[in-house]
């Protein structure tokens, strides 16, 4: 029998991973979080569809100001592409709205299929769905499409950097691929199946998504929403930091005085490697735990984001790190 948090029970700062099942959205994995964390500060980042699965990495406490370094990391996603059918959503989850003749499916040679791949493969040029939380005029996307309104949205720079099929099934007029795609945030992997469709003559959506990693976090490491214990599977706000940013170890006196919001020379940090994102450092105690992100100027290291010593939850909601593609209205999200 699997024991989990009861809820109402306080837990200290930091970030979980967890595996989002089919069928409910982002927003409801954080409301059961807060109820088992016993806490409202709890944040998420980088949206998941109902329709996929997968990691979905959340903030508890103070934790949730890593979020905003999270969203913008590369994404891995498992998914799987339906040739010779477009639906309203390009996804499984709208209207099919044009079928290929089977014929005319049948006859898409696999060195077509490698070509159109190869073409969205690098730095492109996206045009996301219409409908996307992508805002317009102030409105989301998708409640303008809902209200009978034509939208037209700006194509977007992204990055595809792995863009590869894993498994090919063909059936009387589609074609299904198994893909594996590594991207940067805001590429639409349901905008890479209707594109690819398009390209082929046949059309094409999204039938299957699941996330698999987000930068150094991989889904190997999340814990199932069913089985989730909060405490047990929260990772030190420390960990977090020094999975996305270099680490400088501070001594007993540094780390007092950065907390108090001192400057330090940097040379009494000795030789350090690059910074990370942000031109930022993970400033860490000689007990493990995080003080703050650094970033050093003229020689001079500062803490630009201060981690209080493990706290009792208040119950005052902590905003969640979000972009346009974040929103917790059910609409259409970023990678899906």
């Amino acid at each position: 029998m699997v024991r989990r948090k009861q809820s109402g029970s306080a837990v200290n700062s930091g970030i979980l991973l967890v595996d989002k099942p089919q069928g409910i959205t982002s927003h409801d994995v954080v409301s059961r979080t807060r109820r088992l964390a016993g806490t409202r500060r709890v944040g998420h980042a980088g949206t998941l569809d109902p329709m996929a699965t997968g990691l979905l990495i959340l903030g508890v406490n103070a934790s949730t100001r890593l979020l905003t370094y999270v969203v913008g990391l590369d994404k891995e996603y498992l998914a799987t592409i339906r040739l010779g059918q477009s639906t309203t959503t390009d996804d499984a989850e709208g209207d099919i709205v044009a079928t290929a003749a089977p014929d005319a499916v049948a006859a898409v040679p696999e060195e077509a299929i490698a070509s159109g791949i190869g073409a969205l493969t690098g730095a492109i040029s996206q045009v996301p769905s219409s409908v996307s939380a992508i805002k317009v005029d102030g409105k989301r996307a998708y409640a303008l499409v809902r209200a009978g309104e034509d939208v037209d949205l700006a194509s977007r720079p992204v990055t595809v950097s792995v863009f590869e099929i894993l498994d090919r099934r063909d059936a009387a007029g589609t074609i299904d691929l198994d893909v594996r795609v590594v991207c940067s945030s805001g590429t639409y992997i349901r905008a890479l199946a209707r594109d690819l469709g398009s390209g082929l003559g046949v059309g094409g959506h999204l039938t299957a998504l699941r996330r698999s990693r987000i930068g150094p976090f991989d889904i190997a490491g999340a814990s199932r929403l069913d089985e989730l214990d909060v405490a047990a599977s929260l990772m030190s706000p420390a960990a977090a930091a020094s999975a996305l940013f270099p680490t400088i170890a501070l001594t007993d006196t540094q780390a007092a005085d950065l907390g108090h919001g001192k400057r330090i020379d940097a040379a009494a940090f000795g030789e350090l490697s690059e910074p990370g994102q942000d031109g930022l450092y993970a400033a860490v105690a000689p007990n493990s735990r995080l003080i703050g992100l650094l970033r050093i100027s003229g020689g001079v290291a500062k803490s630009v984001v201060n981690f209080p010593p493990d706290e009792t939850p208040k119950n005052a909601p902590e905003k969640t790190a979000t972009t346009e593609e974040t929103a917790d209205a059910p609409g259409r999200r970023a990678g899906a």
